[in-house]
């Protein structure tokens, strides 16, 4: 009997397999696009007021990365203007050929014109992507034929390579919840879920499509919350679309679903049927935009005691109406928008460190802006101040709220509502009746809960599926303890080597999540898995670029088998799979030997035609599920994965028996934490970390050997990406918030173990 992972229950916060440099917030980045034409900006205006297509760009430079053939248009609404100088760009890397930077195709650049604090978009994006997945965001100086216009936002687009990256599958349904002509005042067909019946056309003014089709779903969708609210958690991702509300409510972001025009957010149906809301277009939050859909918010006062309920009662806004029309998805949604206060504003709250901290990185870039539509000293003064002039294109001279006058009342209003000072349950002390479950085990999961009235046990297997909820009982019949003691359990098999759980508890008045931002964040049970014989799953990689290639020069995906036995294995007719409810997708020839020792490799590539073992599936880089099966289909080996980084394998150190971690790849030979290629000899490595183990911060140094700016890159043992830097001789990093526990640091081809306490 082997297990092949030890015990561990943490915290895990869903993390990204795509590079995050081009977003670094204390980076500002340049962008420089050629035009053969000279009249580009004629060009761009003519197409933006035709056709809305692409002009090819001679070449666009990306921090010296130089594509050529690049279709740019002008982007926005409210914020584009003819007659400015300072437009909003889209900029696509594959127009015309196949080609991306750091796994990027879609650049969406914004201008700043409603925003004389030049921060709006990027704080706000930060502080949502702590409860729900949003783009990310940062700053970029653009450059058009050499000339500079200004700086601009950088934002993460909304596309399929999102929505892949984040939901693990890009084919399903997609829309753009914006009216394709725009919205703006005149505008009757909004994006905002009412029901229109079954005909398609009569939607297609409201939405954009993004996928091949997806009509009917969007109209199954509409008529499942407009008539049948008791279904809706079968095609909807509840507890996401209750954060978005929170998140638009609390920061008075009103340029978004909840305000006049429904609009600003994307719509992505998973592989579960269920649609996704993914938050777009953040650059008049924090009170820049003041209608309601009922009215106008024309002072700030009025923003900062807007309404946390706002259209409750409107039929004209089914997301609101209709889900807080049930008092489980009520309570759910006035505990997130307490969550969202309380953790991020206040005279004090975090949001103005960090609104402090963007300012910081873009103070100059600011000053030297030549086009920028509000002064130096509305950049300055709107952290604070309300500012009452400047800005472009229509309504850009609307009085902007300064964030932190805006922020601290609301949040001083908010708090003192009864439905915020009413007494919330507390959940403490989450425990699990066994250090090390092994699947197929029945384990209690209790925690103490107070001031409840329901508790319940939400978890998944899926990496990226919908939680299951069970009830949790305070009865001492479900290992928790003596009845009526505020100890409340519940029993869970564990049926795979990774299951995400959070508990959720209410009253009559509000609810209450451990973690509190859940379902975004979860705990995590790691699992045994017992193996028959000595047969496992050893190294794979998800992401092959360049790394390996296939006998006909192929970089697909791959799948390590290992005997660590000391007798030849008969593994014909066992299967390989990464679905746990389909286990035999692959099956190995009869006859399949593996000595013992040995390695056998399976290319995850979808074709079976080729020669050697070839499986008809791929394994997502986003997470997924492996599972090693014999020919009963009894599972002997499985694993479940989060993100993978391209040209990095994930397998067992130590080889065949531990627990697994990022590591340089080993095909078909020993795993290791190093490539082999470099010593580290006391007194001349190439590589020094120290201190080891470290607490707040570590240094790495490099020897004569090796070179600096080299890429940093540091993974935890779930292959978490959780720090990207550039090498100099010398670079301290700050680790005071990572977690305790193990960590691989890679510089170029060197890496290091390092243990953080």
């Amino acid at each position: 009997m082997n297990k092949s992972f030890l015990f561990c229950l943490f915290l895990l916060t869903p993390f990204l397999s795509f590079s995050q440099s081009f977003y670094d917030e204390a980076v500002i980045q340049s962008i420089e696009i050629t035009f053969a034409q000279s009249n580009w900006d004629a060009l761009l205006d003519a197409e933006k007021a035709g056709n809305d297509g692409y002009i090819m760009a001679l070449s666009v430079s990306i921090n010296g990365t130089v594509f050529d053939s690049v279709g740019v248009k002008y982007k926005g609404n409210s914020t584009y203007n003819a007659n400015q100088t300072k437009n909003p760009f889209h900029i696509e890397l594959d127009t015309y050929k196949e080609q991306d930077y750091q796994g990027y195709k879609d650049i969406k650049l914004s201008n700043g014109d409603k925003d004389p604090s030049f921060i709006r978009e990027a704080l706000s994006y930060k502080i949502l992507r702590n409860y729900m997945d949003a783009p990310l965001a940062n700053f970029s100086h653009v450059y058009v034929n050499s000339s500079y216009l200004g700086l601009y936002t950088n934002v993460e687009a909304i596309t399929k390579t999102f929505v892949s990256d984040r939901f693990g599958s890009k084919s399903n349904a997609f829309f753009k919840c914006n009216p394709p002509a725009g919205a703006g005042p005149g505008t009757s067909t909004y994006p905002n879920l009412v029901y229109l019946g079954t005909d398609s056309s009569q939607y297609y003014s409201r939405y954009e499509l993004k996928s091949e089709g997806g009509w009917n779903e969007l109209i199954d969708f509409c008529d499942t919350l407009q008539n049948e609210i008791a279904s809706i958690e079968n095609i909807l991702d509840v507890d996401r679309a209750l954060w978005m509300l929170a998140f638009d409510n609390v920061l008075v972001n009103l340029d978004s679903y909840i305000g006049s025009f429904a609009q600003n957010y994307y719509l992505y149906r998973d592989d579960y049927g269920r649609f996704l809301p993914v938050v777009w277009d953040l650059n008049e939050s924090f009170g820049r935009f003041s209608m309601t859909g009922t009215g106008s918010l024309n002072t700030t006062l009025a923003k900062q005691q807007m309404s946390h309920l706002l259209n409750q009662s409107s039929s004209s806004f089914p997301l609101v109406s209709k889900l807080l029309s049930v008092p489980k998805y009520k309570k759910i949604y006035l505990a997130h928008f307490k969550t969202l206060l309380l953790e991020n504003f206040g005279s004090n709250g975090p949001y103005i460190q960090a609104a402090q901290s963007l300012r910081t990185t873009i103070d100059a870039a600011v000053q030297a802006d030549p086009n920028k539509f509000f002064t130096y000293a509305d950049f300055i003064n709107n952290l604070n101040s309300d500012i009452t002039s400047g800005g472009g294109g229509p309504g850009g001279r609307a009085s902007t709220p300064g964030i932190t006058n805006l922020m601290n009342a609301r949040y001083s209003y908010l708090t003192a509502l009864s439905d915020f000072t009413a007494t919330e349950p507390s959940i403490s002390n989450i425990s699990l009746s066994s250090p090390n479950p092994l699947l197929n085990e029945i384990l209690s999961v209790t925690a103490e809960v107070i001031n409840e009235e329901s508790v319940f046990l939400r978890y998944r297997t899926a990496i990226q599926g919908p939680f299951t909820e069970v009830q949790m009982f305070d009865d001492g019949l479900h290992n928790d303890g003596s009845a009526n003691d505020n100890i409340y359990g519940a029993e869970l098999t564990i049926n795979s080597t990774q299951t995400s759980y959070y508990i959720y508890a209410e009253n009559s008045s509000i609810a209450k999540f451990s973690p509190t931002n859940a379902e975004h964040e979860f705990y995590t049970i790691f699992a045994s898995s017992e193996t028959v014989g000595d047969l496992v799953i050893n190294e794979f990689m998800a992401s092959n670029d360049n790394a390996v290639a296939d006998q006909d020069g192929e970089y697909d995906d791959w799948i390590e088998l290992y005997n660590k036995g000391t007798e030849a294995l008969d593994i014909g007719n066992y299967h390989l799979s990464d679905d746990g409810d389909e286990l035999d997708k692959f099956t190995f020839p009869s006859g399949t030997i593996i000595q013992a020792n040995e390695y056998i490799t399976v290319w995850a590539d979808e074709d079976s035609s080729q020669a050697g073992y070839h499986a008809d599936f791929k394994i997502s880089a986003g997470g997924e599920g492996l599972y090693l099966s014999d020919g009963a289909l009894g599972i002997l080996d499985s694993l479940i994965f989060s993100d993978q980084e391209t040209d990095v394998s994930f397998g067992r150190y130590p080889n065949g028996t531990g627990a697994f971690q990022t590591m340089p790849h080993s095909f078909g030979s020993e795993n290791m934490l190093t490539t082999g290629i470099f010593s580290f000899e006391e007194g001349e490595e190439s590589l020094r970390l120290y201190p080891n183990p470290a607490s707040s911060s570590f240094t790495l140094e490099l020897g004569e050997t090796a070179f600096e700016e080299s890429e940093i890159k540091v993974f935890d043992v779930n292959a978490q990406l959780i720090y990207k830097g550039t090498m100099l001789q010398s670079t301290q990093i700050n680790s005071s918030n990572w977690t305790a526990g193990i960590y691989v640091v890679i510089v170029g081809t060197y890496s290091k173990k390092l243990i953080k306490y």
